[in-house]
């Protein structure tokens, strides 16, 4: 199992801490940084600063939004992002949510999944610098009856085949990315729950493919809070906002794919006290309405050996990749929790 870390959102007036995070994190030898983007920061930018800067670690999007941009601008983006990182670059895709792609993109969120599966062909396709051509339900290009006319790629990747994440939470969506990525994007990954809330679901779309989970990249993202084991509920309750967030209010009251989530994992009535409070403005409420159990099995709390015993139930679990969210107020405490993360996989003999 390797390791990767997650810089999240830029642009919150950190920028200059997570240059030094992703910059320590090459230097202990993790495997990728990853860079988010949903109505702020865009990670392409983020990421070609990131690569620029940093010399063996990949760097990944996680992700790029699919209503925003147009699938051959997203294959442009990652030739030269693969290009310009010397063969370092990982594209993770998303369909984001329907209130960010109508909201803020002005893009109908309406088929996911054949809109994702036709987006993954099209980037593919350019990629290979074929002439591009493609008529879908979503995209046909070149557009009928007008001057456009099959045109490829003009650069040259530094490697054709670019590895291709998709970020998938709903059992469609990772059947879906398990017979057509290279690699699947987790959140609030439970190691208990992982085989019923993902891994059944890819390893049915890897069989579908005619394909096993071989060389398939199972990656979760989870935060880690470094301290004492008799602190861990402490730990926990920094992550109560942040996960009160995505269980209440990411998304509508009927659309919240990590509610749904909270419910697939046995924690139905909170997911519903969560959600109720958020949506009713009581988010204080919320956050303390989030179990402990659910946070400390979806993060990574407590002392070096606490930590490396749950990096051993979730490499057990099937996680190939493990990403980490380092927390701390100051920069020395987010350093302190990546080096604890190094020492950790090292401890449970999985580095």
């Amino acid at each position: 199992m390797q390791l990767g870390i997650n810089l999240g959102y830029w642009g919150a007036g950190m920028d200059g801490d997570n240059l030094a995070v992703a910059q320590e994190a090459d230097r202990l030898g993790y495997a990728v940084c990853w860079a988010a983007e949903a109505y702020g920061s865009d990670a392409a930018t983020v990421l070609t600063w990131v690569a620029a800067q940093t010399e063996r670690i990949d760097v990944g999007s996680a992700i790029f939004q699919i209503p925003a941009r147009q699938p051959a601008m997203t294959a442009m983006t990652a030739a030269t992002l693969d290009s310009l990182s010397g063969g370092r670059f990982r594209l993770g895709l998303g369909v984001s949510g329907p209130q960010v792609s109508e909201g803020w993109y002005g893009v109908k969120f309406d088929k996911p999944l054949s809109r994702t599966r036709e987006y993954v062909e099209i980037v593919r396709k350019a990629m290979t610098r074929e002439r591009l051509s493609y008529d879908g339900e979503h995209w046909t290009l070149p557009l009928p009856g007008g001057p456009g006319k099959p045109i490829k790629l003009t650069v040259h990747p530094e490697r054709e085949h670019i590895p291709l994440y998709i970020a998938a939470i709903g059992p469609k969506n990772l059947e879906q990315t398990g017979e057509i990525a290279d690699g699947a994007l987790l959140i609030f990954p439970s190691a208990e729950h992982l085989e019923d809330t993902a891994i059944k679901h890819l390893r049915a779309g890897r069989e579908k493919a005619g394909k096993t989970l071989e060389g398939f990249d199972v990656c979760p993202t989870l935060p880690l809070a470094l301290g004492d084991d008799k602190d861990v509920e402490r730990l926990a309750d920094t992550f109560r906002p942040y996960t009160a967030l995505y269980v209440g209010g990411m998304g509508s009251r009927k659309q919240n794919f990590y509610n749904q989530l909270a419910r697939r994992m046995g924690y139905e009535a909170a997911a519903d006290e969560i959600q109720d409070k958020y949506l009713s403005g009581d988010k204080q409420g919320a956050a303390a309405a989030v179990p402990h159990e659910l946070i400390d099995r979806t993060t990574l709390l407590g002392s070096v050996e606490r930590i490396a015993d749950r990096m051993k139930a979730y490499a057990a679990a099937g996680v190939t990749t493990l990403t980490l969210a380092p927390s701390g107020f100051t920069l020395d405490e987010r350093l302190a929790s990546l080096r604890a993360g190094a020492q950790a996989i090292e401890l449970a003999g999985l580095g």
